[in-house]
């Protein structure tokens, strides 16, 4: 349901100052021959107003005036034509009109969030396109860690996002259970599924390890008792590459369902080589001359589409890089009707994009059909000190891990809260406060606070109204104007989100939110109090209460607000819909919204 009222308001905007330039064009104050359609947008500064509009610098040279005075003959007959739209108009240097709304035309965006309740924020500027996000797709060698946790969250949080404005997104998990790593896997378990055996062993040197891998020749052990000591070694190891991918697999499977990640398909890469699809790859690619043949190898020709130089597809002995495979898989999804790809890497990929945007292109579409999102590392800390982890060792922090210390919602909050290109240090004691210094634990104990306002108003039986019943001329106080704004600019903030694949701009919105109502809240007065004591202490009771590390309330500042039950049942609409946008935004990033805390 799109309806955004910042947008409506901004054309009625648009049409006033249309309206005023024919006036004073009529008037012969600024004689024009055609009225142009104004151009208004939020000002880069919030004390600038609400709205900003250059219409007078861009007629100044047709109206043979200085911008200045263009402005301020506008300006004036604006104030005088629209007292009950704009409560100022300003002119700022070199002729900008600066407007700001009358307050109560900023009333209409709480009646828009209480009818529309969840689908406040959706629009519909994806028309329905298709698109196939592929996201976390570790290989089946070994547990995720943080890393993945990182790509997963990002992706949930970005499908959903684009399924909120209009997109039909499908999620897919793409699981390298061919090639060179796979040969690493069933190596590293073979040799300590031999060690189980006390059997003579050698281990890899660039094997896995860990302890995981322990656990694997572990398995592969009771599964298999000792029938593999006496086969082929090739054969044992690919016995136990496919036992021990399996196990991973199912693991992975278990920590992204519990972390609230899934996919609509599970893609393997060992499928591509089963149906030949990757000699298909190569042989179409021979068809429209974009591969050759050259040093015994076959090479791609990417460099005639922007990549730095050809590459090998096909080495000299008959075997396929990793590219071919994946190459063959991105010809797959374009074959499957989709009109966007999107998926998200690992910073160390940064190089790999010019040659799938090759890929895309040498098959006919263009280099916008794919993006790719790059994801940063990283760091795990305990308040200062960084916890190490080692590839090279196998000794790594598992996801699992994480979720089971801080929980799914914190972890996911603080996965999202940077952009995916930058460095993200993650704190595991600060993800676990009770306190307005923990950003998780703020915006959902805001949510959690004004589900225990409604509570204590219900015991009290004081009406909670709808936005219909109440006098909206009392929410004009300026924190109360902006709270409604930002309200306002949340299906803005979606779209935004949307079309640049930036999450993180919802995890930025929902903290301001969250900020603007625990400021109003402890200096503004709610529900009236039922004796002095409640003066304190307004909401006390289940675990929310005034004095659990968000601050307390004094009575002085309580006391200030002149609290008639017409501001009450006022400020109760407001807080309702506070509730609401904080909730949408909550559950499009897989967050939940507590009722208490």
């Amino acid at each position: 349901m799109e309806c955004f009222v910042e947008k409506l308001l901004q054309n009625q905007v648009s049409k006033a100052i249309a309206a005023g330039l024919k006036k004073v064009s009529e008037s012969g104050q600024l004689p024009l021959e055609t009225i142009p359609s104004p151009m208004v947008e939020p000002p880069k500064r919030a004390e600038w107003g609400d709205f900003s509009c250059n219409v007078a610098m861009v007629l100044a040279s047709t109206v043979r005036q200085p911008p200045l005075k263009v402005a301020a003959v506008l300006a004036s007959s604006l104030r005088e034509q629209f007292p009950d739209l704009f409560q100022r108009v300003d002119v700022a240097p070199p002729g900008f009109l600066n407007i700001t709304l009358h307050p109560l035309r900023w009333i209409e965006v709480l009646r828009t969030i209480q009818e529309q309740g969840a689908s406040y924020g959706t629009s519909h500027i994806g028309k329905g396109q298709r698109i196939l996000l592929e996201f976390v797709s570790a290989n089946p060698t070994g547990p995720l860690h943080v890393g993945h946790g990182r790509g997963a969250a990002l992706g949930q949080a970005m499908a959903s996002i684009l399924t909120a404005t209009g997109f039909t997104v499908s999620r897919e998990f793409y699981i390298n259970d061919a090639g060179r790593q796979l040969l690493l896997l069933g190596r590293s378990v073979y040799a300590r599924y031999r060690e189980y055996w006390k059997k003579d062993s050698s281990f890899p040197e660039d094997g896995y390890h860990g302890a995981y891998i322990k656990y694997l020749g572990e398995s592969v052990a009771h599964t298999h008792g000792e029938t593999l000591l006496e086969k082929p070694v090739d054969e044992a190891e690919m016995a136990c590459a496919q036992v021990a991918s399996q196990i991973l697999l199912n693991g992975i499977k278990e920590d992204l369902a519990k972390f609230g990640v899934n996919f609509e398909t599970w893609f393997s890469e060992a499928t591509l080589h089963a149906k030949g699809m990757v000699q298909m790859t190569l042989d179409e690619l021979l068809e429209r001359g974009l591969a050759k043949e050259e040093e015994g190898a076959l090479w791609f020709c990417s460099s005639e589409f922007g990549d730095e130089k050809d590459r090998v597809v096909k080495k000299q002995d008959g075997t396929y890089t990793y590219l071919a495979a994946d190459m063959a898989y991105h010809r797959d999804k374009l074959a499957r009707g989709f009109d966007t790809l999107i998926n998200i890497w690992g910073a160390d990929h940064h190089g790999y994009i010019p040659r799938m945007e090759a890929t895309v292109q040498a098959f006919g579409h263009a280099k916008e059909s794919l993006r790719v999102v790059l994801v940063q590392m990283v760091s795990l800390l305990r308040g200062t000190q960084k916890i190490e982890m080692s590839k090279r060792t196998g000794e790594f922090v598992t996801l699992r891990e994480v979720v089971e210390e801080v929980g799914a919602d914190a972890a996911k909050f603080f996965f999202l809260m940077r952009r995916a290109d930058t460095h993200l240090d993650f704190d595991l004691e600060l993800a676990k406060q009770q306190s307005s210094d923990n950003p998780v634990y703020y915006v959902q104990y805001a949510h959690a606070r004004i589900a225990s306002v409604f509570r204590v108003a219900q015991e009290r039986q004081v009406p909670l109204p709808a936005i219909q019943d109440v006098d909206p001329t009392v929410l004009l106080h300026e924190e109360e104007l902006g709270i409604i704004k930002t309200l306002a600019h949340y299906p803005f903030i979606l779209e935004g989100s949307a079309i640049a694949l930036e999450p993180h701009r919802v995890t930025f919105y929902l903290q301001e939110l969250a900020a603007q109502f625990h400021s109003y809240y402890n200096k503004h007065r709610v529900l009236p109090p039922v004796d002095h004591s409640d003066v304190i202490h307004d909401v006390s009771q289940e675990g929310t209460s005034e004095t659990n590390g968000q601050g307390s309330r004094s009575e002085s500042e309580s006391v200030q607000d002149s609290l008639t039950p017409a501001v009450t049942a006022a400020r109760l609409v407001l807080l309702r819909q506070v509730q609401t946008v904080l909730r949408n935004g909550l559950t499009l990033l897989g967050i939940s919204s507590p009722e208490k805390m």
